[in-house]
């Protein structure tokens, strides 16, 4: 189980998902475990290896979700 958390860990961080007390505790951890440090790099290539994609919503999709989200707001007040 403790490996599964700490790829999970590691790929917050590589996101930059990681609150600050997590990001001090990789830093250190990384410069002291060489296996996660590998785990780290690892995963760092996977995620560079990744298609970059862009998603472009419709102004007009975008405004009905706004407008929605708007309404809803003011509903529920």
């Amino acid at each position: 189980m403790k490996q599964k958390s700490t790829l999970n860990i590691l790929i917050k961080y590589i996101y930059q998902e990681t609150t600050v007390a997590e990001t001090l505790a990789i830093n250190e951890a990384l410069l002291t475990d060489f296996q996660l440090h590998q785990e780290y790099q690892e995963l760092l290539f996977a995620q560079r290896q990744l298609p970059k994609v862009k998603f472009d919503a419709n102004k007009s999709t975008l405004n009905s979700i706004l407008n929605y989200s708007k309404q809803a707001t003011l509903e529920t007040h």
